[in-house]
This record gives structure tokens, sequence and C-alpha cells, in this order.
């Protein structure tokens, strides 16, 4: 009977088949698939079929396997600033900046970014502030955008808003300038448009786990 098996074995093999592809052929363990096989030579096309495959198989794992991690670390993170909500919420600091990015920061769970844009320039500092005191985020990790129309822009906008923020220029992106309809009028007090953006997967992960904090204490349910 072994004998057999071996043979069988031996001709798909010689067919170009993996050992996994054998074993699901066959009842046989590895050991004995590697004493039998050791002496048939594969053609290099078939060995360029099983590289290339092993390599798909491979890299389908790592991407499960980075899945996996990724889901852990979100489920942690969102679990942990979850049950800090209860004790942060008696900060006003922290409350007003997480309703004001709840209702005007960038929510998608695609990208994970966090991203907060507005034209009030108190609103601006402010929410810099909450990044700063409650996030803790470090100064070099803050990026700025500016968004103006072709009609308000002005040569010394950027500096305003690097006073406004307290961020030099070197971390702000390049100005994005939008063609003006001819029915607008020329507002003298329009600064644009200033975006916010810090590219931290995790704290996007944190404000989220806040934010289902403090529907779980205002006891807030949506059908």
């Amino acid at each position: 009977m072994k004998l057999q098996e071996q043979y069988k074995a031996i001709e798909l093999r010689k067919l170009g088949k993996s050992y996994s592809e054998i074993r699901k052929e066959m009842r046989v363990s590895k050991s004995s698939l590697s004493r039998w096989l050791k002496d048939v030579k594969l053609t290099p096309a078939q060995e360029e079929r099983l590289y290339v495959e092993l390599r798909a198989k491979n890299a389908y794992r790592l991407v499960k396997e980075n899945q996996r991690k990724r889901v852990e670390r979100t489920e942690r993170i969102v679990g942990a600033a979850k049950q800090q909500a209860n004790t942060l919420l008696k900060d006003p600091l922290f409350l007003a900046g997480l309703m004001l990015y709840w209702a005007e920061g960038d929510k998608s769970e695609k990208s994970e970014y966090v991203k907060f844009s507005n034209s009030d320039p108190a609103m601006i500092k402010f929410m810099m502030k909450w990044f700063r005191k409650i996030c803790r985020i470090p100064e070099d990790k803050f990026r700025i955008e500016l968004h103006i129309h072709k009609l308000h822009c002005r040569k010394d906008i950027e500096n305003y808003w690097s006073k406004v923020v307290g961020i030099p220029l070197s971390q702000f992106y390049k100005t994005q300038i939008k063609p003006t309809s001819l029915g607008q009028r020329k507002n003298y007090l329009y600064n644009g448009t200033c975006a916010i953006r810090i590219g931290s997967k995790d704290l996007f992960r944190k404000i989220k786990g806040w934010k289902l904090g403090f529907i779980e204490v205002m006891n807030i349910r949506v059908e």
C-alpha cells in the first residue's frame, strides 16, 4: 500500500504539484513526502509556478496577520479611551473639544486621519489648544492646510494662520486656491479655511473611543 502511495506521490510531483497540493489528494505526512520526493527534479517552469504561488500565499498570510493586529490594536485603544471618557468629561476643555471634533472633524474610518477644518480663527485656536493639552500632540506632528478662494487670496494669508495656530510655515502644506465664481464679492475680512491635520491613526481611534464613552455616559440610544 505504501509503495503505491509513493508511486502516486512521485507522479503528482512530476506534474509540478506542491507538497500541499499532493497532501490534499493523498493522506500522507509531510515527512514521508520529503523522503519519497527528494530526488524528483522539477522543470524550471514548474519551479517558477510554485515560487509564484508560494509568494502569493505568504503575501496573503501577511495581509491577514497585519489586519488581525490592526483590529486588535484598534479595539484596545478604543476600549481604553472609552473607559477614560467618564473621568475626562469633567474637564470643560476636553468636553468642548470632543463635541467640536464630533461635529466638524474628519470621521472617515477608511483613512483614520485626524483632521479639523474651519474658517473661524477662534475655533481653530481652541482646537489647537485641545490637541496640545488634551491629546498631547508634539509640535512637529502638526500639519496645516489652507483653502482659499482666488478672489480672497492675499500674500499675508499664510503668515496670518501661522500666528493663529502657532505653527511655522515649514509645517504648512501648499495652499489650495479655489476658482472664484463671477457672482462672488470680495470680503476683505475673509481668511479662507484652515485645516489642522495630524497623521495619527492611534489618535483617531482614541477620539472615537472618547466619543463612544460620551454616548454611553449620556445614555444616548440610536435606533
